[in-house]
């Protein structure tokens, strides 16, 4: 028998287990002596490093589209906070310590949120697409990530004008899930955010010009049918669908354009929680030996 949870007994339960989170997470900030980066610049620094368009209302399954117009919102006053803020040699950018608590009172409101492998709504839900735009635009640097969380495993919606390869979003939390950046060179970075009536759109800019320029791709991307270890009601193993594929970061020297090396950073083995299309092929599962 599966043991319940403290945090799983009540929404009570969950709010008070979510507090303590939230409260250890500042003890640790409080003592670690990490220094945050705060400051801001209105002017942009002189170099683009990568730039980026994330389309804000986009169809994910059944999900009310009034989720993604709350989202909009959410962004707008989210990116307010972070706009032109410069990570400085040895300072830590954090996502949390910038945006501070979504409430209410500060005008978020209800958009779409992943509570459980599921999709849920809550006040400033939507926020997860502003630390997926900043990430892919990291990867696309030299700053070291300090903290990143992903979504647990599972494909929740599909492709809708996906630019950028599956696996490489971030799942955030106030405040103990948490997107973190590093800035361990000796350049300064600026991180440059703001919306329009389509768009959540971002720049990563530097003092400096970079050596080498970045490219992430995925590989051996395919769906598989495996069973998942339940036995359905007629007693045949349930089967389930996984989506699969390796993420690599390529180092391209800018002088040359060679690559000089190619890490794989991401393997990719997620649930699938939507129909696929007849398009779709899905290999079936391994024969039993």
């Amino acid at each position: 028998m599966k043991r319940i949870l403290f945090c799983e007994l009540s929404p009570f339960a969950y709010r008070l287990s979510a507090e303590k989170e939230i409260l250890k997470r500042r003890l640790r900030d409080l003592v670690s002596g990490t220094s945050f980066a705060t400051s801001r610049h209105p002017e942009p620094l002189p170099v683009v490093i990568y730039r980026h368009n994330s389309l804000i209302r986009r169809r994910l399954g059944n999900v009310n589209m009034q989720l993604q117009e709350n989202k909009a919102t959410n962004l707008a006053l989210a990116v307010s906070h972070i706009d032109g803020v410069l990570i400085r040699p040895g300072e830590t950018f954090s996502v949390w310590k910038l945006v501070g608590r979504t409430t209410e009172k500060k005008g978020y409101k209800e958009g779409l949120t992943i509570a459980k492998g599921r999709p849920s709504q809550g006040i400033g839900g939507g926020l997860c697409q502003l630390s997926n735009l900043i990430h892919w635009m990291v990867l696309h640097s030299e700053l070291t990530i300090a903290e990143h969380h992903h979504h647990d495993g599972l494909d929740l919606f599909p492709d809708f004008g996906r630019t950028i390869p599956f696996g490489t979003g971030t799942s955030i939390s106030y405040n103990y899930l948490d997107y973190r950046v590093r800035n361990d060179t000796t350049n300064t970075y600026q991180l440059r955010l703001w919306v329009d009536d389509e768009y959540l759109r971002g720049e990563l800019r530097a003092a400096e010009q970079l050596p080498h320029t970045f490219h992430i791709h995925v590989e051996n991307e395919f769906f598989s049918r495996e069973p998942s270890g339940e036995a359905q009601s007629g007693g045949a193993p349930e089967e389930v669908v996984y989506r699969n594929g390796q993420v690599f970061r390529d180092v391209i020297d800018r002088a040359s354009g060679e690559v000089i090396e190619s890490r794989l950073i991401r393997t990719n083995h997620a649930r699938v929680m939507y129909e696929l299309t007849a398009s779709q092929t899905v290999l079936a599962p391994p024969a039993q030996q």
